[in-house]
């Protein structure tokens, strides 16, 4: 399939389908990835995104619409917090971030992984993976609501029309399609691979990458049909691929890997054999600055921080923790201005000055925190995990 261009996301539509239909089946079947659905094209002949999916602000720029202060009204008068789910404490802590401070806590299922914005951005959902449930928590309040049952919710995510919830069931191993509100199973679609963990969407929309971390492999799925349609194997002994982003131009997926201590830089179009970018040891969460110029990169292994510059295509920097760490999961600030990220072994939070890398805060929390969102955030609406906002 042909690459987006940068300069134009919805371009080139009697190319594409030329390869779709000519170009692209021996890549396809190199990787044993069935050629997907022809993409349904406007009068004029530009391609369209997934159907309900809201256009891109600039489709230059994916993350055009999450520029500091640009608060959607739905959560502009929100209280500033960061809540951290304790895998092992079974809790979510609640931090200021004017004070740096625990202000509240929660508890909530076992072993909660990930705290996940809704698709609407009324709700944060808690991931009890182990307790099999969703805890809803209102954020104008801060209050907990009654327990939805869902099996195995180990990550969360939402197609980008809002139309379902994704459960990535990683021990069930399915993706379970859901709806986004009543969290009521509408389909389930099993899958081959160990730990389907991690995801992120084309700029169209039309489909996602999945990472599944305990067999090394990535999925293509077909967003509108629910289907896997690509699997590959990453060329890396005892790969354990973890968080995945997309570039702004949405030309490139980044896909941190853990074991391989770097992320591997993926074409998702064609889906062929990515690239291995080292940063560090552990290397496990990824997040785009508020400019879309670079990317935090948290290497849990040695306690550190890598900045890739994406017009440079190149790491620029490395932030080490102060006295060291395990940096894993988190997200920047509604002003750009801090890098939250929990700890994972050490029982902490660390707040990061994203101009100068400077530790600004480290805060205590329960024990195991993992997946925590900072919020709110700008954005129009939310793919989930800890937030992953267009």
């Amino acid at each position: 399939m042909l690459h987006l261009t940068k300069r134009s996301l919805p371009l080139l539509a009697t190319a594409l389908l030329a390869a779709l239909g000519a170009g692209c089946g021996a890549a396809a079947e190199k990787q044993g990835t069935r050629t997907p659905p022809p993409v349904r094209t406007q009068e004029a002949g530009v391609p369209l995104g997934l159907p309900g999916m809201p256009p891109l602000l600039d489709p230059r720029d994916v993350y055009a619409a999450d520029r500091p202060g640009r608060l959607s009204p739905v959560v502009r008068n929100f209280p500033s917090r960061v809540y951290v789910p304790n895998t092992n404490s079974n809790t979510v802590s609640v931090i200021d971030p004017a004070t740096y401070k625990v202000v509240e806590t929660i508890p909530v299922g076992v072993q909660p992984q990930h705290v996940v914005p809704s698709w609407d951005l009324k709700t944060l959902w808690v991931n009890n993976n182990r307790g099999h449930t969703l805890t809803p928590i209102d954020p104008a309040t801060g209050i907990a609501g009654r327990p939805v049952d869902v099996h195995d919710p180990y990550n969360l995510y939402f197609t980008p029309n809002g139309r379902y919830a994704v459960v990535m069931a990683s021990m069930d191993r399915e993706l379970v399609f859901r709806d986004p509100h009543t969290m009521r199973t509408l389909k389930t679609t099993p899958v081959t691979c160990y730990g389907v963990n991690h995801a992120d969407f084309s700029a169209d929309g039309r489909y996602f990458i999945v990472s599944c971390e305990f067999s090394g492999e990535l999925l293509k799925v077909d967003t509108e049909s629910m289907e896997v349609i690509g699997q590959q194997k990453l060329p890396f002994g005892g790969a354990m691929p973890q968080d995945v982003k997309l570039s702004p131009d949405g030309r490139t997926f980044y896909v941190a890997d853990m074991v391989a201590d770097g992320m591997w830089v993926l074409d998702g179009d064609r889906f062929t054999t990515p690239n291995l970018l080292p940063t560090g040891k552990g290397c496990h969460g990824l997040y785009v600055s508020r400019d879309s110029r670079e990317m935090y990169v948290t290497n849990r292994g040695e306690g550190s921080v890598s900045v890739f510059d994406f017009a440079q295509d190149r790491l620029t920097k490395k932030w080490r923790l102060p006295n060291g760490g395990s940096p894993d999961m988190g997200g920047v600030s509604a002003d750009g201005r801090v890098l939250w990220l929990s700890g994972r072994y050490h029982s902490e939070v660390y707040a990061i000055d994203t101009t100068t890398g400077e530790q600004l805060a480290r805060i205590p929390v329960g024990s195991g925190p993992h997946g925590l969102a900072v919020y709110p955030q700008p954005g129009r609406y939310s793919l989930g995990h800890t937030g992953v906002f267009r």
